[in-house]
Formats: C-alpha cells, sequence, structure tokens
C-alpha cells in the first residue's frame, strides 16, 4: 500500500513534486489493519492550487477505496516556500523536520534548523486553540448525522491531546506522536485533567457519534486548554487572513 501510495503521488503531481512524506501510525509503527488512515504530506514545488487540492482528494479516495488495510487517507498539500518560510519555521517546518518519514524527493529538513522542545516551539506548534473554538462550536451546530458527528470527535480529541501535550512538551523535553503517550505525559503535570486527556486519545482513534463528548470539550477542556497555554506559552503568531 505505502508503495502504491508513493507510485500514485509522483504519478499524480509529476514535476511539480518537491518531495513527499508519511507521518503517524504507519511510519510509527503502530498502525492497526483496517482501522488506521493513511496520512501523507505533499510538497509541491509552487503553493498548491484547486486543482492540485482535488487530485490530492481523489488520490485518498482511490487508495482507501483499494486497500482495506487502511480506513481513509489524507494528504495534507504545502508549497515548498511555506515549510521554508520564517513563519512557519516553528510549526509546519518543525513538523516536516521532526513527525514526518520522507518518502520521496529531496528531504526538507536538510533546510531546517535542528529544533528543540522550547517554549517558542510549543507556542508556535499549537498555540492557536482559542482561534479554533468558534469554528468546533459551528461545525458542531450544523452537525446532523453519525458520519459527520464520528469526524468531528476524531479531530477535535486528536487536536486537543496535542495541544495537552505541547503544553507541557518544554519541561518533559521531548516529544511524541502517539495520542496515548501524549495523554500520559501530560497527566504527569497535571493530574486533575488526565483523565480527560486519557479519554481524549482513546476518542482520538476510536471515534463515535458523541455528540455529549464534544459538548464536554467546548464547555470545560477546550477553553481551559487555550486559556492555559495562553498562559504559558502566549498565542501564536497571526496566519494572513487570521484576525
Amino acid at each position: 500500500m505505502v508503495a502504491a501510495a508513493r507510485e500514485r503521488v509522483l504519478n499524480v503531481f509529476g514535476p511539480q513534486l518537491h518531495s513527499a512524506y508519511l507521518y503517524g501510525s504507519i511510519p510509527r509503527g503502530t498502525a492497526r489493519p483496517g482501522r488506521s488512515d493513511l496520512d501523507l504530506l505533499v510538497a509541491l514545488r509552487g503553493e498548491p492550487t484547486e486543482a492540485d487540492r482535488a487530485a490530492a482528494r481523489a488520490l485518498d479516495e482511490a487508495l482507501d477505496k483499494e486497500f482495506p488495510q487502511i480506513d481513509g487517507g489524507g494528504t495534507l498539500l504545502v508549497g515548498r516556500a511555506q515549510v521554508l518560510s520564517d513563519l512557519e519555521r516553528y510549526d509546519l517546518g518543525w513538523f516536516v523536520a521532526c513527525l514526518c518519514t520522507p518518502l520521496l524527493g529531496e528531504d526538507l529538513a536538510e533546510e531546517l534548523p535542528r529544533y528543540r522542545p522550547t517554549s517558542l516551539l510549543a507556542r508556535e506548534t499549537n498555540g492557536d486553540l482559542a482561534l479554533a473554538l468558534p469554528r468546533w462550536r459551528q461545525r458542531v451546530a450544523e452537525a446532523t448525522d453519525d458520519n459527520a458527528l464520528r469526524t468531528l470527535v476524531r479531530g477535535c480529541s486528536r487536536r486537543l491531546v496535542r495541544t495537552g501535550f505541547t503544553l507541557v512538551m518544554p519541561r518533559w523535553n521531548g516529544w511524541t506522536s502517539d495520542l496515548h503517550e501524549m495523554a500520559e505525559v501530560f497527566g504527569e503535570y497535571y493530574p486533575e485533567r488526565a483523565a480527560q486527556l486519557r479519554d481524549a486519545a482513546v476518542a482520538g482513534y476510536e471515534p463515535g457519534p458523541r455528540a455529549d463528548l464534544l459538548r464536554s470539550y467546548l464547555d470545560d477542556l477546550a477553553p481551559w486548554l487555550a486559556e492555559e497555554y495562553a498562559r504559558v506559552h502566549g498565542v501564536k503568531a497571526p496566519r494572513p487572513g487570521e484576525q
């Protein structure tokens, strides 16, 4: 399946492809057949267009349909200049350099700094949770079926666990991409919130159509995490178009 993904990424994007990477459970070695998804990051030589994004969605759908070993796929499209920009150095750049496994092309990590788990890195990586909350509330209010709720549970749960982990990452002095390990590390520093983040890690891997869980996130855990994150690390530098 990975070999097929490698070949098709090259065929789909051709000369505009700069490099491609795997991330998540598959390169980590913890993927569960039929239940884990395929996470790809594709860096193009220029900025991705809507046609490029449509091609990436078609690629994901074709791989998901053909290979029962995965439960969906998600190709993240970025431009080379974006990854290497000053604005993304401690966010997308760090992600590519430290949490992605090269699959095709020249590894952009060679052009990025050596990273350490500092407060600056924590702030730029996950310091914008407060900006996401209004969008989450709107999407939860608009969710009308189990599939939509399940998607929201998966995405929100993973985001909250990652935010909780990076809140304490500088003190732990390391990083990981495993949700359960993230929750355990967080719990060492915030034992009063440990059970909530452990539950979120479970939901991130085993999402169900749980409107009650989403409401608990929005009413309690997410606002608290956003406030605590700003208190400890500050807020993320705004991106173009953000207010």
